[in-house]
């Protein structure tokens, strides 16, 4: 094959029809499928360089050298062969459709006088399987219920009309405890066994109705004749079965057949919920992950996923419950119904509960073993939110402390890669502002800190936090933008009172979801500088007090005062030493004076 494809030559042999096309490379490997309402139109789009294509597919288009495809008749036929054909071959770059595990299935085996049990296994011999079950312990409370209301064999004796008729067979204990009628002597007809078979098949589609209807009919049969002993076996079957529909019916039982499908994505994978809904019962669950190959959409994600369902479990419902519309021409078999209210949005609500459970368990599960995944995809999702063309992995958040205009100080915190540094935490005591200014104070804060980090060459933070509303960031941008930095980092205030999020220039706060992650990582910052700076600011005002109060002592000033705090760090431990300790700070003079004044019992605030 050649270096270089030629893909306009390829193009021209491509019709403008539905269809199924396969990319192939130098080693003639199959490395994608897609499907195509127009496949001419499909192909050349990703040759097309005016259209904006990810960096995953510009590798794909690279390695193409042959392009294949199969014509069908609608786009809908596109979409199911798209999807037999990737299980099939499974290229490289198609997505990755991954089981979470093996799901149990119902089995009524393919035999005379057919059992009923579960497997995880299924074997093409003609048994017919129902399920698969997501919850075990449902699925065996169904089994419950059937083998309470319907006596089945548990043997495996090859029951043919030739042996039974030979009299091979004794019936066993399970025969005497009234768990089994004995069909292996013929105390019970097939016809009567095949009956019972068909019911239990209705039960598991869901058309418990219909039973219970036969049952009503026969129970009132069975008393007009006086047979009153079938009576009350009829009643007993039709109370059970009664009472588990009251409890198997999540929805309005004229939803009769409709399939409903939800999905919710991370960066690299996907997971899709199925549930299969008939007359108003749930008889199918699964969900599924998807890995991304080439960031396929969320609408791709979901067709592929939703022809995997139908394939897998032969399903033929006429409507399929979306999240969103689905780009599929109409089919005179299929219905896409997008829900707004009633019975068919709680359904969707349900499978989108179950899917965002799914994904929060299966990430939670991986990022316990891989815990720098979960800093990837917070940092990631944090870029996201907050508009940055980086990813955060450096963090400062400020925050102001004075009491009563007096001890005003400023703190700083970092964060690195989504948790607290602590040794890089940092607080200033403010020397330029005179009173109570917080936006001064903020000002002078922004500017030493960074004033620093440039004269050392120290790596700037990607993202900057204030603790306060627009004065507060007004007054940070303007030092970083005396410092010429101000287009280099991110930088947001975050109000308190309704957790707005504010950007320089921008007069309208952004808010993030409550359960936010990236909210909560920035509360974590706002919080923990709030706490470091209260720290600092409270030992500052003590010793503050502390000196003042020191300095009623004749001959003791500020300077003094401070030294003696230092060296005793308590007053209490200064009223308890005697001459010769204060002689180590002071001077004779000032030791007699301090003597004195506690030795009149005047009182000073203890730390």
């Amino acid at each position: 094959m050649s270096e270089k494809f030629d893909y306009k030559s390829a193009l021209k042999n491509i019709p403008h029809k539905p269809g199924v096309y396969q990319y192939w490379d130098s080693e003639q490997e199959l490395i994608y499928i897609g499907k195509a309402k127009d496949l001419r139109n499909r192909v050349g789009s990703y040759f097309n360089q005016d259209i904006h294509i990810n960096a995953k597919t510009r590798v794909l288009v690279s390695k193409i050298r042959a392009i294949t495809f199969t014509i069908v008749d609608t786009e809908v036929d596109a979409w199911l062969l798209e999807n037999s054909m990737i299980k099939k071959h499974q290229p490289r770059y198609n997505v990755l459709l991954k089981d979470d595990k093996t799901y149990p299935w119902i089995i009524i085996k393919n035999e005379n006088y057919p059992r009923i049990f579960w497997t995880r296994r299924i074997i093409k011999d003609g048994s017919k399987y129902l399920g698969p079950y997501a919850s075990v312990s449902m699925m065996h409370n169904i089994l419950d219920l059937i083998r309470e209301t319907y006596p089945l064999r548990t043997c495996n004796l090859q029951l043919t009309r030739e042996n039974i008729d030979k009299g091979k067979f004794k019936v066993c204990l399970e025969y005497q405890l009234g768990n089994c009628k004995g069909p292996c002597q013929n105390f019970q007809s097939e016809n009567d066994y095949d009956n019972s078979i068909e019911e239990i098949k209705d039960i598991l589609n869901g058309k418990i109705g219909a039973v219970l209807r036969r049952l009503k009919n026969e129970m009132e049969a069975a008393a007009m004749e006086m047979n009153f002993e079938l009576a009350h076996r009829l009643k007993r079957k039709f109370e059970l079965l009664e009472n588990y529909q009251s409890k198997s019916t999540v929805v309005n039982s004229s939803i009769t057949d409709v399939e409903v499908f939800s999905i919710a994505s991370e960066e690299k994978l996907a997971f899709v919920n199925f549930l299969k809904v008939m007359n108003g019962t749930i008889i199918q669950t699964q969900t599924i992950e998807l890995k991304k190959r080439l960031d396929e959409s969320d609408e791709e994600l979901l067709t592929l996923a939703i022809s995997e369902f139908r394939s897998r479990y032969n399903s033929d419902s006429k409507e399929i419950i979306v999240p969103f519309d689905i780009d599929l021409e109409d089919h005179p078999n299929i219905k896409f119904t997008v829900p707004k209210l009633g019975e068919k949005r709680k359904l969707l609500d349900l499978s989108q509960k179950n899917v965002q459970f799914f994904k929060k368990e299966k990430i939670d599960q991986y990022e316990k073993l891989n815990p720098e995944v979960r800093t990837e995809r917070l940092l990631t999702q944090m870029m996201k939110d907050l508009r940055m063309n980086q990813l955060p992995r450096h963090i400062e958040c400020f925050d102001n402390s004075n009491f009563q205009g007096k001890y005003p100080v400023s703190a700083i915190v970092v964060f690195k890669d989504g948790k607290p540094s602590k040794k890089d935490y940092r607080h200033f005591n403010v020397k330029t502002v005179e009173g109570p200014n917080d936006f001064a104070t903020m000002e002078e804060a922004v500017h030493r800190r960074y004033r620093r980090m440039l004269d050392e060459g120290t790596e700037l933070p990607q993202l900057i936090v204030i603790d306060g509303g627009k004065g507060q960031l007004s007054s940070a941008m303007h030092s970083l933008k005396l410092l010429g930095i101000d287009k280099k980092v991110t930088v947001i205030g975050i109000a308190k009172r309704l957790e707005e999020l504010y950007y320089p220039n921008d007069q309208y706060p952004l808010y993030l979801d409550k359960k936010s992650e990236t909210l909560k990582v920035i509360q974590h910052l706002r919080d923990e500088a709030h706490r470091f700076g209260i720290t600092f600011h409270r030992k500052k005002r003590d010793k503050g007090t502390l000196v003042t109060e020191l300095e009623l002592i004749e001959g003791i000033g500020k300077t003094t005062a401070e030294k003696l705090l230092k060296y005793f760090k308590s007053v209490k431990k200064i009223r308890e030493a005697n001459e010769e300790m204060l002689l180590e700070v002071v001077n004779l003079k000032q030791a007699k004076a301090i003597l004195a004044y506690f030795n009149t019992g005047a009182e000073v605030e203890q730390s």
